[in-house]
């Protein structure tokens, strides 16, 4: 079976501000290579999407701030498959305003499906087949998600409750299930319960569905929305200062709301949300503790090192995550567990078991109006 008519979409948007000091408004995380493989994390997202629905069907919604940065990091985009938006109106707006240029362009039976820039995908081979299985769902009706095979009890994703095979009513998804209901991130109590059960996977926010059935879906659930998407789409393809005017008219007074609770939560009550089991192996990266898990120790301390290993030394310290982004020199003597990130005008150091709070710092250094350092 063929896949060409899947279009892939790109989010890309967010501060990671979890990340920050290295993920920044004007440098966001996707735009950067965590990993040290020689590829951002966009360009690895683009990379896996192309060798399965070609590169000339892979479009990226961004916002018009990092437009020549994507531009310049992937050069084999086709331009009229980058979206961008002036200001940011959550992943509903992301993924309906595409869906809608996309059925102009190729009809209502095409299938788009909506991979986030910023995603670590360990085994592309295997998530290439979840993704042609979650088509196959979507081609018969679904609104059909990955879910991912959750390693422990996290408190830090949402969950997927998975119900009975879809395997006889969705042809080339032998695996698909029913989605029972999406559940919001809970305590670690709930979380270990939850896999005691057997029934319940992460939530990585991948969705696959016909265009046609995400525009009806929206004209039902979000009829604002589908009204601003559907005008806007419907001059996109004409001259630019048509599509630049509705934009700016129009764009900003969507409503700000995630797919999750717009659209795959009410679904999900009536049946008609399909789930792909993914094995493949995923990250999201959400913060300087998942950064260490995917990268290799620098020493037998285990302390990891985002970059120069070369600009680090570390003495009796163990279980550190360093990013000397300065270029500067960064020694560590006894000490332990921390998170030291040095960059050109700001630096952070956290006990990294408060990683998660970074977006906390963030918060605090807007509110003093040191806007110059986010």
């Amino acid at each position: 079976m063929t896949n060409d008519d899947f279009h892939a979409l790109i989010p890309a948007g967010g501060a990671g501000s979890r990340l920050w000091p290295i993920s920044r408004r004007n440098r966001p995380k996707f735009l950067y290579d965590f990993l040290g493989s020689g590829r951002t994390m966009i360009q690895s997202t683009f990379d896996r999407l192309a060798a399965i629905a070609g590169a000339d069907h892979v479009s990226v919604i961004t916002g018009v701030a990092h437009e020549a940065a994507v531009r310049a990091q992937l050069p084999d985009l086709d331009g009229r498959n980058l979206f961008c938006e002036p200001v940011g109106r959550d992943s509903t707006a992301a993924i309906a305003l595409p869906a809608a240029i996309l059925a102009n362009r190729y009809g209502r039976d095409c299938v788009i499906g909506s991979f986030a820039a910023d995603h670590v995908i360990r085994d592309d081979e295997t998530f290439g087949d979840c993704v042609r299985e979650a088509v196959a769902a979507a081609r018969v009706g679904y609104v059909t998600t990955i879910g991912i095979a959750a390693t422990r009890p996290s408190t830090a994703f949402g969950y997927i409750r998975q119900g009975e095979s879809l395997a006889d009513r969705a042809p080339g998804a032998p695996h698909a299930r029913v989605v029972k209901a999406f559940v919001e991130k809970p305590d670690a109590a709930t979380a270990a319960a939850y896999l005691d059960t057997g029934e319940y996977r992460w939530n990585a926010g991948m969705f696959v569905m016909k265009t046609g059935v995400l525009l009806d879906l929206l004209k039902q659930l979000k009829p604002e929305i589908h009204a601003a998407v559907t005008e806007i789409a419907s001059v996109w393809d004409g001259p630019v200062e048509v599509r630049d005017e509705a934009m700016e008219r129009i764009w900003p007074g969507v409503e700000k709301i995630a797919f999750d609770y717009a659209v795959a939560e009410p679904l999900s009550a009536k049946g008609g949300v399909a789930m792909v089991p993914g094995g493949f192996g995923w990250d999201d990266i959400g913060d300087f503790n998942s950064v260490a898990a995917l990268i290799p120790s620098a020493d037998a301390f285990n302390n990891k090192i985002i970059g120069d290993a070369g600009k680090v030394l570390c003495l009796d310290s163990a279980g550190n995550v360093i990013a000397p982004e300065s270029g500067r020199m960064v020694a560590m003597l006894g000490a332990d567990d921390l998170v030291v990130i040095d960059t050109p005008d700001a630096l952070l150091v956290a006990p990294r078991a408060r990683s998660q709070e970074v977006k906390r710092m963030v918060a605090a250094l807007a509110t003093r109006g040191e806007d110059a350092v986010l």
